[in-house]
């Protein structure tokens, strides 16, 4: 932790040069001197010149920590898209895309993957996709869920370039088809699908990109000196996410833990706001633009966290009661 402080406290912010596009900083981001992904994920987003490419190391950096423990670890992989959601949307029931044995093979080793995915962030970028698939159904009839790591480039793949979004439109965000893709036994990850991989992916992606965010945050904060206070209040909150990138991922500790580190960037933001008349005009339009991204997937972690407080046997109205009665003298 004291590494990562002293790198976004003292590191020069006028190194901070523009970049051509999300891939060169994918690149880029590897070099960073630190062992975990969510440092790795601070850092990066205090180098990154806009919230587009803090994002994106985020995004990777998250996608690396849910593959720790797999055979997929130990190898270099700077661009990866996790290629989840469907028409139907990203619950288990709603994917569509199999994986199954290919006809005459052996089920072992000879696989086929097949279906359409709506939604993959990072699209043509990514040299690598993580696919989640359905692999038939359990005996209680619900589906069961496998991933799988194959090249962007095998047979098969069709990746269709989606339109700019509104906000950090520099991440390109594309479709992909899949016509019948070879598939190694090998590149099936160990593991459930969905509750190895998928469930917890939310969770990871949100600690990273946050910290990214704010390490982003900090950076515009000391090259426009604001006022120091709002260097501390940011780098508390970066310093909170990292236990959290530590713990299980499905922890309802960690999802009330998470909540209020994210309530907490949501204010800083807030609060800051007037301190952007003092930033470059270009650099203030484009957060301004951007900050939307802090909101996606706001009604998903209020699920999250209301499943989180029935988990503990606590609600939130039980909570508040409690400290409002621990406040008084």
């Amino acid at each position: 932790m004291e590494a990562l402080c002293t790198f976004l406290l003292h590191s020069p912010t006028e190194a901070i040069r523009p970049l051509s596009s999300a891939q060169e900083w994918l690149l880029a981001r590897e070099a960073l001197p630190f062992s975990t992904s969510i440092e790795r994920a601070a850092a990066a987003g205090f180098l990154a010149d806009r919230v587009g490419y803090a994002f994106a190391a985020g995004y990777q950096e998250a996608l690396g920590h849910l593959l720790m423990g797999t055979p997929l670890a130990s190898q270099s992989m700077p661009s990866m898209a996790l290629c989840a959601t469907e028409e139907g949307g990203v619950q288990p029931r709603a994917i569509q895309t199999t994986l199954s044995p290919r006809a005459g093979g052996d089920a072992g080793s000879s696989l086929v993957l097949s279906g359409r995915k709506r939604f993959v962030t990072l699209g043509a970028l990514a040299r690598w996709l993580l696919v989640i698939a359905r692999r038939g159904l359990d005996e209680q009839g619900r589906s069961q869920l496998a991933a799988v790591c194959i090249p962007s480039d095998r047979a098969g793949v069709t990746l269709h370039e989606a339109p700019a979004t509104p906000f950090v439109p520099e991440i390109p965000h594309a479709s992909v088809s899949l016509f019948e893709v070879d598939v190694a036994a090998a590149e099936v990850l160990p593991g459930d699908g969905y509750l190895r991989y998928l469930k917890p992916f939310r969770t990871i992606e949100d600690l990273h990109v946050h910290a990214a965010v704010l390490g982003y945050l900090i950076q515009i904060a000391r090259r426009f000196a604001w006022p120091r206070e709002h260097v501390a209040d940011a780098l508390s909150i970066v310093c909170a996410l990292l236990p959290l990138a530590a713990a299980p991922p499905l922890s309802p500790v960690v999802h009330v833990a998470l909540s209020g580190a994210i309530t907490a960037t949501a204010r800083f933001v807030e609060d800051t706001a007037p301190q952007w008349a003092q930033v470059d005009a270009a650099v203030a339009a484009r957060f301004q633009r951007d900050q939307r991204l802090l909101a996606v997937a706001g009604q998903a972690r209020s699920a999250r966290l209301a499943s989180a407080w029935q988990a503990l046997s606590v609600s939130p109205q039980a909570s508040a009661e409690y400290d409002s009665q621990a406040r008084k003298p």
